[in-house]
């Protein structure tokens, strides 16, 4: 594992932070290409990504404080929101939209056609912001088993010397898929909001299947929270795809 690529006196660079930086900038590269090609400015996209940012690190830290975080004193909360781990994909995702969505209504911006573009550059991102945890090892990997590529993460930030499911691995090989397939598609779903909507449901998907095998504890059902998430994305992307099929009809 390679927690820092490089450590210089006391300077110490993450793999992490460089990792989730090259998904934001491979997602600026999506942006950029595919925004023109549906009628707006290719600048558009750097104040996405900006907004993404700004209120993706805010819900990134927010969820982690409010829902993994119980009992916590005020002393163990502040520290947390303002240290280098705790950041938590979904509280990320969530309020990183509201960021986007607002900043697109200020100027007068239709939000669904830029959705579509958004979700191509939301899977690339996440794919190689994975990366990131695995080359950490940060405790987003999963249970124990005896699958020939098990992975132990010895030197990890949080580090294990079983053999578990390398689940980084998995989540950048599905990221990188989804990503393939609403490129693919991205000339057919002719609907605005169609291919946002499929990003939802194998985002989703995606996400349900791996938390199967994470270490994250069951809060209903027998579900972690970000399976729950998981199915509430996959039910909105189906509900507003039928929406705007409706509409469209």
């Amino acid at each position: 594992m390679y927690p820092f690529l490089f450590e210089i006196g006391s300077f110490r660079l993450p793999t992490f932070g460089l990792m989730v930086a090259l998904g934001f900038l491979a997602a600026l590269w999506v942006l950029q290409r595919e925004l023109p090609r549906r009628g707006f400015d290719e600048e558009l996209g750097s104040s996405i990504i900006t907004a993404g940012m700004i209120g993706g690190l805010v819900g990134a830290k927010l969820y982690f404080v409010l829902f993994e975080m119980p009992g916590a004193t005020w002393g163990e909360t502040f520290a947390a929101l303002f240290s280098g781990s705790g950041l938590t994909w979904y509280g990320g995702f969530v309020v990183a939209a509201i960021a986007i969505y607002a900043m697109l209504q200020k100027r007068g911006v239709p939000f669904l056609p830029v959705a579509d573009a958004c979700g191509m550059a939301l899977a690339i991102g996440y794919a190689i912001g994975r990366i990131g945890c695995q080359l950490a090892g940060d405790g987003d990997y999963g249970v124990p088993t005896d699958l020939p590529w098990a992975m132990a993460y010895p030197d990890g930030v949080v580090p294990t010397l079983e053999l578990v499911h390398p689940a980084p691995v998995y989540e950048t090989l599905l990221g990188l898929a989804i990503f393939a397939v609403l490129w693919r598609l991205r000339q057919r779903f002719t609907t605005p909001g169609t291919l946002f909507c499929l990003y939802l449901v194998l985002a989703g998907s995606a996400r349900f299947g791996v938390e199967i095998i994470r270490l994250n504890p069951h809060v209903l059902w027998g579900l972690s929270a970000a399976q729950l998430i998981s199915m509430a994305m996959i039910a909105g992307g189906i509900a507003l795809a039928y929406r705007l099929r409706a509409r469209a009809a």
